[in-house]
C-alpha cells in the first residue's frame, strides 16, 4: 500500500546485547521524507528518544545517548538500533514519519513495536578452537579470527607467546591480521575471551 510502513509487532532482546526495531517504507518519487521521530513509554516515563528533520539526527533522551541510531544511506529504512539494551528499556516504541507532497501537503504515518527486555542465565564465553600448525607462505595477507559463545558483552585479546607462560598482547580485537607476512612472525598465538 501506498506509503505503508512495515515493522514488527514484539521483539525480544537480550540484556547487555543489541536489537533492531524494524521501520521500513517503499520511497514514491513524489513524497520527501520530512521528519522521522521514534518515541517511547516505558512504565517509568515516555518521550521522544530520536528526531531526523532538516537540521540533522538528534537523541533526545540522554539514557539513549550513544546506544542508538537508524541508518543514514538506506532510503525508506527508518529502524532503530539500540546497543547495550537494559531492562528498563522495556516497552511501546513508536516510529512516525512525516513525508512532504509536491503540493506541500503533509503524510504522516506511524507503527508501534513492544520491546521485552530479558537477561539470560550467564554463561562463560567458550572458544571455538582453529587448526594447529597453521603454515603460511612469507609475503602473504592472513589472519586469525577468534570465535566464542557466551553472555554478551564478549571482548577479545590475542597474544603471541604460551597460555600460562611469558605473552605479549598483540590486539584487543576477535581478528587479528597481518598484511605481509615475515618469518619473525612465526610462532604460538592464542585468543582470549570474556564476559561479564
Amino acid at each position: 500500500a501506498f506509503l505503508d510502513l512495515t515493522g514488527l509487532n514484539e521483539i525480544e532482546g537480550v540484556w547487555k546485547g543489541s536489537t533492531t526495531l524494524p521501520c521500513a517504507y517503499v520511497p514514491v518519487e513524489d513524497f520527501v521524507e520530512h521528519s522521522l521521530a521514534w518515541t517511547a513509554v516505558h512504565d517509568q516515563s515516555s518521550g521522544t528518544i530520536f528526531r531526523r528533520d532538516s537540521s540533522g539526527d538528534h537523541v533526545l533522551l540522554s539514557e539513549y545517548r550513544d546506544r542508538v541510531s537508524v541508518p543514514k544511506d538506506a532510503p525508506g529504512n527508518v529502524s532503530l538500533h539500540i546497543l547495550n539494551l537494559e531492562i528498563s528499556d522495556r516497552g511501546s516504541y513508536t516510529c512516525q514519519v512525516t513525508w512532504r507532497a509536491s503540493n506541500n501537503s503533509l503524510i504522516v504515518k506511524e507503527i508501534t513495536t513492544k520491546l521485552e527486555v530479558v537477561k539470560v542465565a550467564a554463561t562463560k564465553p567458550i572458544i571455538k578452537a582453529g587448526e594447529l600448525g597453521l603454515t603460511v607462505p612469507v609475503g602473504a595477507r592472513t589472519s586469525l579470527t577468534c570465535v566464542a559463545r557466551g553472555s554478551p558483552p564478549i571482548s577479545y585479546r590475542w597474544f603471541r607467546g604460551t597460555p600460562g607462560g611469558k605473552a605479549q598482547l598483540l590486539s584487543s580485537q576477535d581478528e587479528l591480521v597481518w598484511d605481509n607476512l615475515q618469518p619473525s612472525d612465526a610462532g604460538m598465538y592464542f585468543c582470549e575471551a570474556q564476559n561479564r
